[in-house]
């Protein structure tokens, strides 16, 4: 079955997004809401979705909301902020059964409401946000903000893009920043929500089995009245790199996290992009991969180790877990390998093992409602009208003269390593020479 994807326009900066299919036993709605990445409003983005999730203009609290999805057979609600390049994209999802299993027509009717209150229509004390629910909800986001240290690959990753893009807004944390949190109150939220709800390109997507009166009574609610849309830029990409950042942090951790970040100028736009998606899965990819059977198996560098490439800036970051004393030695291997990738110094077996790979995570996307929303709202960022299928055969189609070309384009920005101090590495040592007698 070919995922197809119809798109209206139901008003000034607002597009629905329709996917028919019966697979699922669940119809999926989502509303995406496209806010620059900006440092100046970033903690205001992530904090408004956790504020709107509180109540609405006539489900006061969120047990009343709670008490509402269990009414509608169980529905599911969930809410997330990202960034997607340098756009700051607000999320709310719900997903419900589909009407053939619960013999109620009107229901799905009544998902569309509460999303569109959910965004739409908050719960107001003297016309402005609750104080109270604010102030809570500050809270969790600060915890959620201090929790970021708690993955340390994750950490380690966010930190090298920070440093690599120090002077790009794609180093912009898309959770925000506690010192912003105490000049946030909930007047000032409110009028900044008001602002996005009014500017912000909205994109509606539903996934599931619908019939013509639900589409009028879906395009009917979201017809809205609307100021000037905000306008983007494309993401800036470059692959020339004057100065490169070594970068060292210093961390109570018992496994370095090193973290290397190039520049690659190959816009996903190109041709030659899929050429770079190729290239990244030979070299680390995988158990099958250049560095994974080198760092890992052959000389036992590293605990693990992989490549990904970052679609809207057209970086690749390759990132390992690693005993401290090794670091020398796997950057040296990791520049072999890409020294090997750009001679061409890979086989016909290495192209086929990285596509059969990259074409069985793209054809999961077909196995979850959430994926294929998520799939088509990144065809709209970017504008790419192919079908998954015609993706897929692009990717069939790279050739060896486009993996070289690609692999050359690779340029070393910055190295991020993450490590134990000295004198803690020194402490540790000895208390493992102790526990050895």
């Amino acid at each position: 079955m070919i995922l197809k994807s119809e798109r209206i326009n139901i008003s000034k900066g607002i597009n629905l997004n329709l996917i028919k299919m019966d697979k699922f036993k669940s119809n999926l709605l989502s509303i995406y809401l496209i806010n620059p990445l900006e440092r100046k409003n970033v903690t205001k983005n992530a904090l408004i979705p956790l504020v709107l999730k509180r109540g609405t203009n006539t489900l006061n609290t969120n047990l009343e909301i709670q008490r509402k999805l269990e009414e509608m057979y169980g529905s599911d609600l969930s809410i997330s902020v990202n960034k997607r390049g340098e756009k700051h994209v607000i999320r709310f999802t719900i997903e419900g059964p589909k009407t053939i299993y619960v013999n109620d027509k009107k229901y799905m009717m009544e998902i569309v409401d509460l999303l569109k209150s959910l965004s739409f229509n908050p719960y107001l004390e003297k016309g402005v946000f609750s104080e109270e629910y604010v102030e809570q909800e500050k809270e969790n986001l600060k915890r959620l903000i201090e929790a970021k240290i708690n993955d340390k690959r994750s950490y380690a990753i966010e930190r090298c893009i920070e440093e690599m893009c120090k002077n790009e807004k794609f180093s912009i944390y898309s959770l925000g920043y506690i010192e912003d949190l105490e000049k946030i109150d909930n007047r000032t939220l409110y009028e900044y929500y008001k602002n996005i709800i009014s500017r912000a390109p909205i994109e509606i997507f539903y996934v599931g089995q619908y019939e013509n009166d639900f589409i009028d009574y879906l395009t009917t609610s979201f017809k809205l009245d609307r100021g000037d849309i905000f306008k983007f830029d494309r993401e800036y990409i470059t692959g020339n790199v004057q100065i490169k950042n070594m970068v060292y942090e210093d961390m109570d951790i018992n496994q370095g996290k090193l973290v290397l970040g190039y520049r690659t100028d190959i816009p996903y736009e190109s041709s030659l992009y899929n050429g770079l998606l190729v290239a990244s899965e030979i070299l680390g990819g995988g158990s099958n991969s250049k560095l994974f059977r080198s760092v890992r198996e052959e000389e036992s560098l590293a605990y693990y180790i992989g490549s990904k490439v970052y679609k809207y800036k057209s970086l690749m970051l390759i990132d390992g877990g690693i005993d401290f004393d090794n670091f020398e030695r796997t950057i040296e291997i990791i520049r072999c390998k890409i020294d090997e990738m750009k001679k061409g110094d890979f086989t016909k077996e290495d192209m086929d093992i990285a596509k059969k790979s990259i074409k069985t995570s793209m054809k999961s996307i077909n196995d979850s409602i959430f994926l294929i929303s998520e799939f088509f709202f990144s065809q709209v960022l970017t504008d790419d009208e192919r079908s998954l299928e015609e993706i897929l055969g692009d990717i069939d189609r790279v050739t060896e003269e486009e993996i070289i070309q690609a692999s050359n384009n690779i340029n070393l920005d910055t190295i991020y390593f993450l490590k134990k101090s000295i004198q803690r590495r020194i402490q540790y040592g000895n208390n493992r020479k102790q526990k050895n007698r």
